[in-house]
């Protein structure tokens, strides 16, 4: 990736912290976005352990480098579990370019579920329909085997709904991680309040649930860099520190 283009990453991956903070899909200083610049996924950007996601600037993100040792956290370095699970999910997996990480309320709480599967009960929900893995076999803090066991969990999709912790959303650009990751908890959100309700969920049919996700997929028109594009628009107004 040329200096421009691993800049621009920076400045995407920021914007995306500070927004899923404002949205509440933070945990304290836990959880880690993290983006590929090269290409079999050894060197990655990801932020630093410590740092609450609405400071995060574009210059706070570190390179990890999968061949050296890494600086501990007190010196600036990411989470270890961050480096763990980031990394074998990046030499992994060649469409996680963009990998993001959150325990968000809804996503999380379905994820406890002894059936997590996100039934098509509405356009978001079907979004995701036939279109996540789901990992029910938690194993602990994300290190050593754990790490590798879940990055093995993704296979061909972008979402892993990881059970009993939260979720990891994945896409060549961090727009399209981010974007489905917002989709992932409104859809979460609206499958759980419906839950609540005790009563029976009218479930759409296959063919209806499988005709939305297409649509989704093959939307004509770019949702989810729009999406990111605007959240930078006001944070330049707002907070414009975060491309520094």
């Amino acid at each position: 990736m040329t200096d421009s283009e691993i800049q621009t990453a920076r400045e995407d991956l920021a914007a995306a912290f500070r927004w899923s903070a404002r949205l509440n899909m933070h945990e304290a200083v836990s959880n880690h976005f993290s983006f590929a610049i090269n290409d079999d996924g050894t060197q990655f950007l990801v932020n630093p352990a410590g740092i609450h996601f609405s400071r995060v600037k574009a210059s706070d993100l570190v390179v990890v480098d999968l061949d050296q040792s890494l600086p501990a956290p007190a010196q600036g370095g990411p989470d270890p579990t961050a480096a763990a699970i980031h990394g074998a999910m990046h030499r992994n997996n060649p469409q996680a370019r963009c990998v993001i990480h959150l325990h968000p309320k809804y996503v999380t709480a379905l994820s406890t579920l002894e059936n997590p599967t996100i039934l098509p009960i509405d356009q978001n929900t079907a979004r995701f329909y036939n279109r996540v893995s789901y990992d029910i076999d938690f194993g602990g803090m994300g290190l050593g085997d754990e790490a590798e066991r879940l990055s093995a969990q993704l296979g061909n999709r972008s979402i892993v709904l990881m059970g009993a912790h939260g979720a990891m959303t994945v896409g060549q650009r961090v727009a399209d991680a981010f974007d489905d990751f917002y989709y992932l908890e409104r859809a979460a959100e609206t499958l759980m309040t419906a839950y609540a309700s005790g009563q029976k969920l009218r479930v759409l049919s296959h063919d209806v649930a499988e005709t939305t996700a297409q649509q989704w997929a093959e939307y004509g028109f770019d949702l989810r860099g729009a999406h990111l594009s605007e959240i930078k628009s006001i944070l330049d107004v707002e907070e414009p520190e975060f491309r520094h």
